[in-house]
Order: structure tokens, then C-alpha cells, then sequence
């Protein structure tokens, strides 16, 4: 496994904390974010830059990129923010059923748009992104890792 990609709808709120957070965790892996209905060439919202400050990750270089065929086909591994998105890539991508998954499967949780809301919203979503990630990484790891036999 050597691509993941991580959708939200902008690309400007959740996908680019999961971006960086995953980025940072498994740093031989290739991270990319884009959004179902990106706000294309938008920085990433200035409270998600100011929370991954405080986590120590820089996403001011951050720009919103449109979900496409290309990124879809690169990536082994898709995680969406909820269920709905991961049924809209169902559709729009047929082909990417088999490596679509929510970044709260394991939790069972849908990670709500924080977009335009108060800095709280974006405080709790970060910590359901950040419970996914710390969920996703072991298993994305020991598929990284060769065969011990």
C-alpha cells in the first residue's frame, strides 16, 4: 500500500487535517486529500490551520483539489468523512468500491462539516479525525510492512 486518499465535500475543513495527521503518521505513504465538491484553489479554512498549528503541522500551503478519475485510480486506500460520500463514490466511481471506507468505520461514526460553524465544531471533529487515524494507521501499517515468515 503505497497512496491514500482522504475526501471531505471542500477540501478545506476535514480532509486536509486528516491529510496532514496521516501524513505525519506514516510518512513512507503518499497522502493526498480532495473534495466531491471542492472549493478548487481555496486554502484550507484558517481555524483548520490554526488547530494543526497546534498539533504542529503547517497546511497554510493547503489548496482545495477536486476529486477525479486520476486520484481515484492512484490511491489503494480511499477514507471519507461519512457515509453519504462514500455512497457518492460509489456512484461516480464505480471501480472504487472495494477501497472506499470512512474514517470512523471502526468507531461507527460519521465525521460532521465543521464548514462556517464555530471553532468548537472544528475541535470536535478534529478529535473524531484524530480517532480514526490513531484507528486506521495500525492496519494500513501491517500492510506496508513485508511478510515475516
Amino acid at each position: 500500500m503505497k497512496t491514500l486518499l482522504v475526501l471531505c465535500i471542500g477540501n478545506i475543513c476535514r480532509s486536509p487535517m486528516a491529510e496532514a495527521l496521516l501524513s505525519r503518521a506514516l510518512p513512507a505513504m503518499t497522502v493526498r486529500s480532495a473534495g466531491l465538491d471542492a472549493v478548487i484553489g481555496s486554502p484550507a479554512d484558517p481555524t483548520s490551520i490554526a488547530l494543526m498549528a497546534e498539533a504542529g503541522l503547517d497546511i497554510s500551503r493547503h489548496r482545495g483539489q477536486q476529486v477525479n478519475s486520476a486520484l481515484v485510480t492512484d490511491a489503494d486506500l480511499i477514507l471519507v468523512m461519512d457515509r453519504r460520500q462514500k455512497q457518492e463514490m460509489h456512484r461516480r466511481y464505480p471501480t472504487s468500491a472495494g477501497k472506499v471506507f470512512c474514517l470512523g468505520e471502526h468507531e461507527g461514526t460519521d465525521i460532521p462539516d465543521p464548514y462556517t460553524q464555530a471553532r468548537a465544531s472544528f475541535e470536535h471533529a478534529l478529535h473524531l479525525i484524530e480517532l480514526g487515524v490513531n484507528n486506521w494507521v495500525p492496519p494500513i501499517r501491517a500492510l506496508q510492512e513485508p511478510n515475516k515468515e
